[in-house]
């Protein structure tokens, strides 16, 4: 089978403002950038706000594995499988980070047949919405150190400015630093450090914002740091949350793509779910279901990360609940969270299969204590036997959850029929309310433990002296209503990468409290969980290349 770039770059694509027209945009709905690619209006959601909302179905997964999952894979097939059954989708979804895509996750845009395009642009720099996102947070770093350097009339203490610097690429090196340096003419020598720019409080604001306003109010919120009596010092006394929303006014307009069937698309924002929330912005997926009869969009990593802040913090910050959960699940990872090398995943295991379905069995009951229809989708590999495939559906069938085999890699929207006729069945089926993991009155300490005995299955909660007195600081300052978002491994349903499957017997360890009061949630930094990721031994970059007539090599 051709590669995701060669099937990517052979696409038919229709020009943008076909894709716009088949929504009923009007010209001053959008604006091109290029032939393939457009911004909508932030004005555009205000303009369709008495349509009725569309049904929107969230796809998750279980803990990730080196095997692979195929989760955004799954919701561009299943956006495709809707519409050849002629209902009107859209799919929503992230940006791509180029942290992953030249380290070695990968990118963002599915796979196989079932790829939004054009492929390389959304994986590379697309319409500069995360470089947007870096000058800003970068600019509000240059901003606290001249502040500081032009004799600091907020009092800020140097030793406790909040505020990182950020970059969208994975690099080690920075992750502490020193700026400064070189005598009085060159600023305040003080410790910094920098973060991945998708773990940034600013990517987190614009995929949680309303609107331009929302933003700049957000923006205003962002504490920056502590003065040396211990007072939180906002961009708001600062008074750069103009130039910030200035900076990003183009940004917060999401994209509209299409994929290799012509399925319209909404990608924005990214926000990195083992570090932030994990989800495409609120602005996008309340769009597309204002555009469309049904959105498939999807939150990061499995059900435990992703699902659990898309349900927890994004509903609750976009007002909307999901009509219906698509858990993804594969052969492979699930023999690997049943012991199996990945070198060894080729061959029939039954065994290491039937240990595996316990990590889906975890996420299954997470999604059912959202008090929310789901369906299992098993992403066929070519590997995956019949014996193991019969044995996972069986498996499924006698829990008593809908199932459905899909193969949207190989055959597109034609190999999610199935699956789109039981998410159609589902949506139909939603009677209940989502009932929410802690409520927001719940002290921050009482929300953490909920999601780390209810989410992860967790005996409970270790807190370090740090964290205690972090949290006492948080209720102090009036942050102890915000909702709580939990950084973690992706690997683990614990805070221990190592420990597949569904491991007992742990408790969740509590190492520091960062407040993103902008954001509009906590985050809880656990086990040895970073904000700038590091390079592997062997970039996916080494494989990348273009040749003289600009033809791209080695993107997937």
């Amino acid at each position: 089978m051709k590669s995701d770039i060669e099937i990517a770059l052979e696409a038919e694509m229709k020009p943008i403002r076909e894709v716009a027209a088949h929504l009923n945009l009007t010209e001053n709905d959008w604006e091109p950038y290029g032939h393939y690619k457009a911004k909508l209006s932030d004005h555009l959601l205000k303009r369709l706000s008495d349509r009725p909302s569309g049904k929107v179905i969230l796809t998750t997964s279980i803990n990730p594995t080196p095997a692979g999952e195929g989760k955004s894979t799954i919701t561009v097939g299943l956006g495709q499988a809707l519409n050849q059954l002629d209902k009107k989708a859209i799919i929503a979804l992230r940006e791509p980070s180029l942290g992953p895509t030249m380290g070695i996750k990968g990118g963002a845009a599915g796979g196989g047949y079932s790829q939004v395009v054009p492929m390389e642009e959304i994986n590379l720099h697309f319409t500069g919405d995360i470089h947007a996102i870096t000058t800003a947070n970068n600019a509000l770093s240059a901003f606290i150190d001249n502040h500081i350097h032009q004799g600091n009339e907020l009092n800020i203490d140097p030793r406790r400015v909040e505020w990182k610097r950020v970059l969208d690429i994975n690099d080690r090196a920075l992750r502490q630093v020193v700026v400064g340096l070189g005598g009085p003419v060159r600023g305040v020598p003080r410790e910094d450090g920098f973060k991945i720019t998708v773990a940034s409080e600013i990517m987190a604001i614009l995929c949680l914002a309303n609107d331009l306003e929302d933003l700049k109010n957000r923006l205003a919120k962002i504490v920056v740091g502590y003065t040396y009596d211990r007072q939180p010092v906002s961009v708001e006394q600062l008074g750069y949350e103009g130039a910030l929303t200035l900076l990003l006014k183009d940004a917060i307009k999401p994209n509209l793509v299409q994929t290799l069937e012509n399925t319209p698309a909404i990608i924005h924002g990214g926000p990195f779910a083992n570090i932030a929330h994990g989800c495409n912005s609120v602005v996008a997926t309340k769009i597309a279901s204002k555009l469309g009869e049904y959105v498939v969009t999807e939150s990061g990593f499995g059900a435990d990360l992703g699902a659990e802040k898309f349900l927890d913090i994004k509903t609750r910050a976009g007002e909307f609940e999901p009509d219906a959960v698509v858990i993804v699940a594969t052969i492979r990872a699930l023999k690997m969270h049943g012991g199996v090398e990945k070198k060894e995943l080729e061959k029939e295991n039954l065994e290491a299969l039937a240990k595996g379905v316990e990590n889906l069995k975890k996420h299954m009951e997470t999604i059912e204590g959202f008090n929310l229809p789901f369906v299992i989708a098993v992403n066929r590999f070519p590997a995956d036997t019949e014996a193991e495939l019969n044995f996972l559906i069986d498996w499924c069938e006698k829990q008593g959850a809908p199932v459905s085999l899909a193969d949207v890699f190989t055959k597109g929207g034609a190999g999610g029929l199935e699956l789109a006729e039981e998410v159609v069945r589902l949506c139909e089926k939603k009677t209940g309310r989502l009932q929410y993991t802690y409520e927001l009155n719940d002290t921050l300490e009482q929300k953490i433990h909920k999601i780390a005995t209810k989410i992860y299955g967790a005996d409970g909660v270790e807190f370090s002296s740090k964290s205690r007195k972090q949290l006492k600081q948080m209720d102090s300052l009036g942050f102890g209503s915000l909702p709580v978002c939990m950084a973690k491994t992706q690997y683990s349903l614990s805070d221990d990468p190592t420990k597949l499957g569904r491991p007992e017997g742990f408790t969740i360890s509590v190492k520091e409290l960062h407040p993103s009061v902008g954001a509009g949630f906590i985050v809880a930094l656990t086990g040895d969980v970073m904000t700038m990721p590091g390079l592997p031994k062997k970039p996916a970059a080494l494989q990348m290349d273009v040749t003289e007539s600009g033809v791209i090599k080695g993107l997937f």
